[in-house]
């Protein structure tokens, strides 16, 4: 790879002869491969003992680990969300808040779905993730994401962010805008940005993360944290912008990450004349710690200047276009609806340990077709991508499931079929293929799990067990 000259220019006026060592290690070294511990569905403690390739632990990240598995899609383990191949650098950005059970959290520009499933897994079930992404493409590569992570507590939006003060005005503790950024920081591992670099790109993207800015810094509640990152070096991106953003929110404060992640991270870059404590903003270098680059700041929007009309725009919004239009556009009755949520409980209080008559902090709603099982947030009347987990479609009475519900649900199922990973009917079932079981009196809709994480759906009749497994998910 041929770094471009002024590219090389801008960086060594801001790290001077330290430079060089970033130039080697963006021109010669191999990217870093990690992954993170899904803990949405197995403890890190249970999964490092059936680890099936090389872990070692990242410092900053207590479920983060380094490994040189260059194919991990072939394993059962990613199959089943135990793990997600994720940056280091990328893991800090979350690692630098102490998130509490229980928040309420936007990821703002969501896809691909690391993030948002490292954040699902840090608030717990009693928590919600916003996770919206504006591009419909990537829309559809982070619900996927966020499905075989097996996520309980995510909705997933496709918005442009100017739509979501409208609906979230200071609903959030914490925002997380990942910025669409030049990705100067990704150049190893992705030949395109090094193709697309220019100093224009670099001015587009800061403009587009300001509008960004302006928007998400909205939906944070008085007291609550706005963090920004990006995957680039370049100082309009980040300390320019946070100067910039600053001064047009006097509400807002810098503050420090969290101290396991300011030991492997350098400080951001003083900026001349610049009225706030740069240095607390969080570089990642590749020279210095392994993995790719990265820039975050945390930002707390400080408690009195809470803005005293926000929660009553969200009951609004909740009660009169929510409830009242959840069957948008399908031209079904409000019987007809009644009828498939009936049916929907019924088939989760015939084939799970999951009360449908008791969900707390959840509800079922039919929405594009299909029943969800949807956090209790408010939703806008148009981009919600999905509004929480699918649990099936109805037909003629009858609830087919869907991939999301056993994914995320499927340990609460009464029939299982949990295999070992070495077990060579797991590559069987991951092919699409039907597979035998020694238990003949199983009957019914089930879950295959692997090492009790949930991989797909079953259908269990006299031994044999029909495939479920989306066909798009197959093993080739």
């Amino acid at each position: 790879m041929t770094l471009p000259e002024e590219f090389k220019r801008r960086m060594a006026e801001i790290l001077g002869n330290e430079a060089e060592l970033l130039f080697k290690a963006l021109e010669r070294e191999e990217p870093v491969r990690a992954f993170r511990v899904n803990t949405n569905k197995i403890k890190v403690e249970d999964f490092l003992p059936i680890c099936p390739f090389d872990a070692e632990k990242i410092p900053f990240c207590d479920d983060g680990f380094y490994t040189t598995e260059q194919n991990p899609g072939n394993f059962a383990a990613h199959a089943a969300g135990m793990v997600y191949m994720q940056d280091p650098a990328a893991m800090s950005t979350v690692g630098a808040v102490e998130v509490r059970k229980g928040w309420k959290i936007l990821d703002a520009c969501a896809a691909p779905g690391g993030k948002t499933a490292q954040l699902s897994a840090c608030t717990g079930e009693d928590g919600i993730v916003v996770a919206n992404e504006y591009n419909a493409k990537r829309c559809r590569v982070l619900l996927e994401n966020v499905e075989r992570m097996g996520c309980r507590n995510v909705a997933v939006l496709n918005l442009d962010t100017k739509f979501l003060p409208d609906v979230y005005r200071e609903y959030f503790d914490l925002a997380v805008v990942d910025a669409p950024c030049s990705g100067e920081g990704m150049f190893r591992k992705n030949s395109k940005a090094v193709e697309e670099w220019s100093p224009d790109n670099i001015f587009m993207c800061r403009d587009r993360q300001r509008y960004i800015l302006e928007n998400v810094a909205k939906c944070v509640r008085g007291g609550g944290i706005l963090l920004y990152s990006t995957c680039t070096f370049s100082l309009e991106e980040n300390e320019k912008n946070i100067q910039w953003f600053l001064d047009g929110h006097p509400e807002f404060e810098i503050i420090p990450a969290a101290e396991k992640v300011r030991k492997h991270t350098s400080d951001g870059i003083d900026l001349p004349g610049c009225g706030y404590d740069m240095t607390l903003a969080r570089r990642f270098y590749p020279h210095i710690s392994p993995g790719e680059g990265q820039f975050f700041a945390v930002l707390r929007k400080k408690a009195e200047t809470s803005e005293k009309s926000g929660e009553g725009n969200i009951q609004y919004i909740r009660k009169n276009k929510v409830s009242d239009k959840k069957a948008s556009g399908q031209g079904n009755g409000k019987a007809e609806i009644s009828g498939m949520l009936e049916a929907a409980k019924d088939f989760l209080n015939e084939n799970t340990r999951l009360c449908a008559s008791d969900l707390s902090g959840q509800e079922l709603i039919f929405r594009g077709g299909n029943i969800y099982l949807s956090p209790e947030i408010p939703l806008p009347d148009f981009g919600v991508f999905v509004p929480g987990v699918c649990v099936g479609e109805v037909r003629k009475g009858r609830v087919i499931p869907h991939h999301g519900l056993f994914s995320a649900y499927g340990n609460l199922f009464d029939n299982r079929v949990d295999l070992k990973q070495q077990d060579l009917r797991v590559n069987e079932f991951m092919r699409g293929r039907e597979i035998l079981i020694e238990d003949k009196t199983l009957k019914g809709w089930g879950v295959l799990t692997v090492e009790n994480c949930a991989l797909g759906g079953i259908k269990a009749s006299c031994g044999v067990c029909k495939n479920h497994y989306p066909k798009g998910l197959w093993l080739r």
